[in-house]
């Protein structure tokens, strides 16, 4: 199982950009892939974006692709989200998992406290 801290979150207007990152452990992290995934208020968490093992392969949710970008640095087990053109839509907690390889399905397991991201209009 991997574990993983998001930081990099905060308060922005709409049109502005954030980059979270993704601490993670786990002697399996540089062999699995990864993935981001946001619960706005009052709604259920939602898959944002995922990226293989190796970071050849990415698969992002329709409303984010071209704004959202994942990379991964296995020598540093971190997983970041470059996040450019936000909107008030994307306000949500975001979080890191394991993701269910290209679905949008959100995975069961464990969650952390993710990192809180609001952009005003």
């Amino acid at each position: 199982q991997v574990h993983a801290v998001e930081s990099g979150g905060g308060l922005v207007q709409a049109g502005e950009s954030l980059r979270l990152s993704c601490a993670a452990s786990g002697r399996t992290f540089s062999s699995v892939a990864m993935g981001w995934f946001r619960q706005a208020p009052g709604k259920e968490r939602e898959f944002v974006a995922a990226i293989d093992w190796s970071g050849d392969y990415t698969y992002y949710t329709d409303s984010v692709k071209g704004r959202f970008t994942i990379s991964r640095d296995n020598a540093k087990n971190t997983v970041n989200l470059e996040m450019n053109s936000l909107k008030p839509e994307d306000t949500a907690v975001y979080y890191c998992n394991t993701p269910i390889w290209a679905t949008t399905k959100v995975p069961i397991g464990y969650w952390g406290q993710g990192t809180q991201v609001t952009v005003s209009s």
